[in-house]
């Protein structure tokens, strides 16, 4: 038997695909993933770090790609200094997007 999502061979026993979570039985219904916050809002990603999801939350905001945005960090950091002390403090005073709530939609008068 083999996973419809991700093509992963599973015994036919399994439940859930090993690979990405796909339930296999026919009644269980698909566990949604968190909502992520938009891409304007930054905030630590926690999903996609490698220390504390400074520079993956960096990433997201700016649209851009984690590995860039990680050796743009690392480089100005290398280079000033300034890029380890502010690397800290957004490691502290961002928040995290495992808390992350989305607002209710705002109702709409005519």
């Amino acid at each position: 038997m083999y996973c419809t999502e991700c093509g992963e061979q599973l015994r036919e026993t399994d439940k859930y695909c090993s690979q990405c979570g796909n339930p296999m039985a026919g009644g269980v219904r698909r566990l949604q993933a968190p909502p992520m916050p938009e891409r304007g809002m930054l905030m630590l990603d926690k999903g996609h770090k490698k220390v504390s999801g400074v520079c993956a939350g960096f990433a997201r905001y700016f649209g851009m790609d984690v590995s860039l945005m990680r050796l743009v960090w690392l480089a100005v950091s290398i280079c000033t200094g300034v890029g380890f002390v502010v690397y800290l403090v957004a490691a502290v005073v961002l928040p995290s997007d495992r808390d992350y709530v989305p607002a209710p939609p705002v109702p709409q008068r005519y």
